[in-house]
């Protein structure tokens, strides 16, 4: 047996290759197939070895530099080759630069020419596995000496290679796939092979989609990838994708709609580089589309993003995705190869590096001249923002890092002024009171576009066919009181001292105080609760040492923490200080008004036991902004327990049990579903998202019903005639009346609740449907819309009669236990800042006494 057969068979690690390569074998470039010991294409390629082929490459091509700018939740290394003509590598950091002042983010007259820097993002989503294997088959086309067209290009071209965006994600798949195929691959599409397992590969670690990540980078691969590309601030981004089995390869331009911001240069580049690929497409007789499905409006995948920072972004999607193995039959009878595949990926790949390259001196000029607007003639109808603390720093420091994270610069008002402009909190417009402390994001910077799609009360939405959520503006993703304002007016100050957070001083205080106002205030609940302090928390409003304190307000007494000794008050105190959180330490515990802290209306706050139903009854996703809420954001304990597994599960031994957005028939039986309410009369808590409520509306002993729809008037349709002459073409049109495709609504709270402690009475969510669901009958609607709640983003017609004066989140008291109804997502996608604290009070607050009847 040859080695070659050897590795294919056995499928030995790199280190063995490498050791029995001869020497002359190992002091040149190998191709893919020469280094792997098989042809791409004939099977997947772990990423431990990707990379060993993307630093075999850099060690044996001159024109090739390798750079790891970060590792995954599971230890796994990111990497970008960085690619170009042996003159341009010697003078790789003067035309980082150089491009950096182009854009104004670096000062400075750039010195000498800026060639064209093209960035090719590979499997953002894991399962979409083909793409990793042709980077590896780009990289060498451009690495290799002897190849007079990639070498000619490159030497117009900067090219950064990123072979894997989601290695956690591709090695799930790739390792299932290449444990579940046979000596021979079936390409029967009934084969188990072609089927994954929940959660699949899609997405990374904690199950977050990464393509919908880069305006908020609250995942760990686009937090470490963020920086390295505002390092380069490429002129083309392009992000390799798949689709479904059937359909064919997809490139720009782009489905409408797009968003407005961006430019007649960056469509007529995307149709450019289109027309490019076609050529080639047309010369091997493979169909492609264009102008379909993937629209350019929503901020957050790796197309749109770029287009907001200057860049010509665009989405590649070949037909495979996570069902094609190694090949396929398709719906027309032929066999998809994941060869196949490779090839479409390799040649957009190289094509569009070739369209760079001919085109690089008014790519180049074009990208000026977009920063050069940005700087003095931004885009947009707004041109300031300003966010107000209105006694929140913890809020308005969270944007702050938020702005940071992508780049845009902000700074802050030290003296009073006025203006003209939109409030976001009422949509009112007009007089605006600027005050010192304020925080200003002026549009006229580098990264103005970026700021005014990101801050746009309510974006131009040309067609409401569109991928993805239609509002994300941050005042309503931070709960912030915010104006957007017509007119240039810049910050006083890069920085505002807001005081250090205070304790007071208290020679041995009998407690602390902490509010409940922020995000910031649930971690410091849950670092003291793993230090093993007891505390308690206000229900009622109260007054002690002349300030007053609202309800949620945490109580950390000495008396029963005795067990903790001196530690008690370092372990506190330390943990404010971490989190920057004030402490009001207090000699007593006599209040001036209000209950005093031995009071019932003063609980003491259990610390819960949380379990969370995981495996296929729940949505990935769902779970994954749950797992990764307590385990990242809020470092608390969680139990994930899988479906299969719940029916075993000693209830008993949890205090609160999550229900993540999903289909629970088949684990919430009826008998098993009886189990779970005679665990909450005793005293347990069910907190039920999205399709989990809906899962229990309806259902014996719960109170969530469906709201009754208006009815129609029935003569009145049958005398429609235009009723009778609806268009087949227009059936997706038509069906949009009926969706909420992510839209900002205004909620009315009940903050005297616990499931609201923290809140004003108003509260905006991001509602993605147009289900509608009836108040609760003698129990709490804490959450509620009320007439004309739609506040930013598309809603169909029909949707928003349905969703007037319906429940958004309530509580039923169950014995001694509770139901948490959340029917609209507070974690979304992790971005979702104001929800948290929502959250955290379901968790935390609610139940930690018997609940109270309506």
């Amino acid at each position: 047996m040859t080695l070659r057969q050897l590795l294919r068979t056995s499928g030995f690690v790199l280190a063995c290759l490498v050791v029995a390569l001869p020497a002359a074998a190992q002091d040149r470039l190998l191709s893919p197939a020469d280094f792997l010991g098989y042809e791409l294409g004939e099977r997947f390629t772990p990423h431990h070895r990707v990379v060993a082929y993307v630093e075999h490459v850099a060690a044996h091509a001159p024109n090739v530099e390798v750079e790891q700018y970060g590792v995954t939740n599971e230890g796994r290394p990111l990497l970008v080759a960085v690619v170009s003509s042996t003159a341009n590598m010697a003078r790789l950091e003067t035309i980082r630069l150089n491009n950096l002042k182009l854009t104004g983010l670096m000062e400075g007259t750039p010195d000498g020419d800026t060639p064209a820097i093209v960035w090719l993002s590979y499997n953002v989503h894991g399962n979409e596995s083909v793409s990793t294997e042709a980077s590896m088959a780009a990289l060498y086309d451009l690495a290799d000496p002897t190849n007079a067209r990639t070498q000619a290009w490159l030497e117009n071209t900067v090219v950064l290679l990123d072979p894997c965006i989601n290695p956690d994600g591709r090695d799930r798949y790739v390792h299932f796939f290449n444990r579940t195929v046979g000596r021979f691959s079936n390409p029967r599409p009934d084969a188990r092979e072609h089927h994954e397992p929940w959660p699949g590969g899609r997405t990374n670690h904690y199950y977050f989609d990464l393509n919908r990540d880069w305006a908020w980078t609250t995942q760990v691969e686009t937090q470490q990838r963020l920086p390295r590309y505002n390092r380069w601030m490429p002129h083309i981004h392009v992000d390799f994708h798949e689709q479904g089995v059937n359909a064919p390869y997809y490139f720009a331009p782009a489905a409408q709609p797009y968003h407005e911001a961006i430019t007649a240069w960056q469509r007529e580049l995307q149709m450019m580089i289109g027309v490019n690929h076609a050529r080639y497409f047309d010369e091997n007789g493979w169909l492609f589309f264009t102008r379909q499905v993937f629209d350019l409006f929503y901020p957050g995948y790796g197309d749109t993003w770029p287009m907001f920072n200057g860049a010509i972004g665009m989405t590649y999607e070949q037909g495979g995705s996570g069902r094609a193995g190694l090949g396929i039959i398709t719906a027309e009878g032929d066999t998809l190869t994941l060869r196949d595949r490779i090839d479409h990926h390799h040649t957009t790949s190289l094509s569009t590096v070739e369209t760079a390259a001919n085109n690089h001196t008014r790519i180049v000029e074009e990208f000026e001249a977009f920063f050069t607007e940005a700087r003095t003639n931004p885009p947009g109808r707004y041109k300031t923002f300003v966010v107000k603390p209105n006694g929140n720093v913890d809020k308005l420091k969270a944007l702050a890092d938020h702005l940071d994270r992508q780049g845009i610069s902000y700074g802050y008002a030290t003296r009073a002024r006025q203006a003209q402009g939109f409030a976001y909190t009422d949509g009112s417009t007009g007089a605006v009171s600027i005050e010192a402390g304020d925080l200003m994001v002026s549009t006229f910077q580098p990264k103005g576009v970026l700021a005014s799609v990101l801050f746009e009360p309510e974006a131009a939405l040309s067609d409401s066919l569109s991928y993805d959520i239609t509002a994300w503006a941050l005042p309503y993703v931070y709960g912030l009181d915010a104006y957007a304002l017509p007119q240039r007016l810049d910050p006083d100050a890069p920085t505002f001292a807001y005081g250090a957070p205070a304790t007071h001083e208290v020679a041995q205080p009998v407690a602390y105080l902490a509010e409940w106002k922020s995000f910031e205030d649930l971690q410091f609940l849950t670092a003291v609760l793993r230090e093993g302090v007891k505390l308690r928390f206000a229900e009622e409003p109260f007054t002690i040492d002349g300030r007053s304190y609202d309800p949620g307000t945490l109580i950390l007494t000495r008396a029963g923490n005795e067990a903790l000794g001196d530690s008690f008050d370092r372990i506190v105190q330390n943990a404010a200080a971490g989190l920057g959180q004030s402490l009001h330490a207090v000699e007593t515990t006599l209040v001036t008004d209000g209950a005093d802290f031995g009071s019932s209306d003063v609980p003491f706050l259990k610390k819960p036991r949380v379990a969370v139903i995981a495996g296929e009854a729940a949505s990935s996703y769902s779970l994954g902004q749950i797992w990764h809420f307590f385990d990242q954001q809020i470092g608390y304990p969680v139990t994930l327990v899988d479906a299969d597994d719940f029916a075993g599960l000693h209830l008993y031994h949890y205090d609160v049990l999550i229900l993540p957005s999903g289909s629970y028939g088949s684990v919430l039986t009826d008998s098993r579903l009886d189990d779970v309410k005679a665990w909450i009369r005793a005293g347990g808590r069910v907190i039920a998202i999205e399709r989990g409520a809906t899962f229990l509306a309806g259902k014996d002993g719960f109170a969530l019903k469906r709201k009754d729809p208006e009815k129609p008037d029935e003569k009145a349709d049958d005398d429609d005639p235009e009723r009778a002459l609806r268009t087949y073409g227009e059936r997706s049109r038509k069906a949009m009346s009926e969706r909420v495709t992510g839209a900002v609504f205004r909620a009315h709270l009940d903050p005297t609740h616990p499931l609201a402690f923290g809140y004003d009475d108003i509260y905006f969510t991001l509602k993605r449907s147009g289900s509608a669901y009836a108040f609760l009958e003698n129990h709490w609607n804490v959450g509620v819309l009320r007439d004309d709640a739609r506040v930013s983003g598309f809603a169909g017609a029909k949707a928003l009669d349905a969703v007037e004066h319906s429940l958004l989140f309530g509580v039923q008291p169950m014995g001694r236990g509770e139901v948490i109804y959340l029917l609209d997502d507070l974690l979304f996608r992790g971005f979702w800042y104001n929800g948290r604290l929502l959250f955290g009070n379901a968790v935390f607050l609610v139940g930690q006494r018997s609940p109270s009847s309506f």
